[in-house]
């Protein structure tokens, strides 16, 4: 295992990380699921094939963190209703958190009202600005997948904030 590749890595790319989670998750804070990113690469070091760029691995492994931790902040929602049913969640909605204006308050909205497949390719394509193959290598999807489902994300997405918009 070399360390220095992922010290390395973590300088160049930990920006694209949190940018990416912040998309992914809704939320700025983010910090600590960007260190998991590089304590899981860290350990699965050995995993990492030549192949795949650095910044397209340590994507995937964001994108897994992020999934975990969307599971996790489902489950504690769901036992917040639970004990706290009439009461109003004191949690801030994430557009309170980034500081939206307007226009990127309805682009926010339009992109987490996607299914998961449409939200994930359009903040790999249209927003982290990844190549198909980058992208298709994070997914673990073919390239004309990617570009498929891009084209019927963005058409879903251009419906969406007209949706929002009126």
């Amino acid at each position: 295992m070399n360390s220095n590749n992922i010290s390395e890595w973590y300088y160049l790319y930990n920006k694209d990380i949190y940018h990416f989670l912040v998309y992914y998750i809704g939320s700025s804070d983010v910090e600590d699921l960007v260190q998991e990113v590089f304590i899981r690469a860290i350990k699965g070091f050995d995993t990492y094939q030549q192949k795949a760029s650095p910044k397209t691995w340590l994507i995937s492994i964001a994108r897994h963190v992020g999934i975990d931790e969307m599971r996790k902040r489902k489950r504690v929602r769901m036992k917040q209703m639970i004990w706290f049913r009439d009461k109003q969640s004191d949690m801030e909605t994430p557009e309170k958190i980034l500081q939206l204006n307007e226009t990127n308050k309805l682009l926010y909205q339009a992109i987490q009202s996607l299914k998961a497949n449409y939200r994930d390719v359009i903040i790999l394509r249209g927003i982290k600005e990844l190549s198909v193959s980058e992208t298709a290598s994070i997914l673990n999807w073919n390239e004309n997948k990617v570009r498929t489902t891009y084209r019927r994300a963005l058409k879903t997405l251009q419906k969406n904030i007209g949706g929002f918009s009126q």
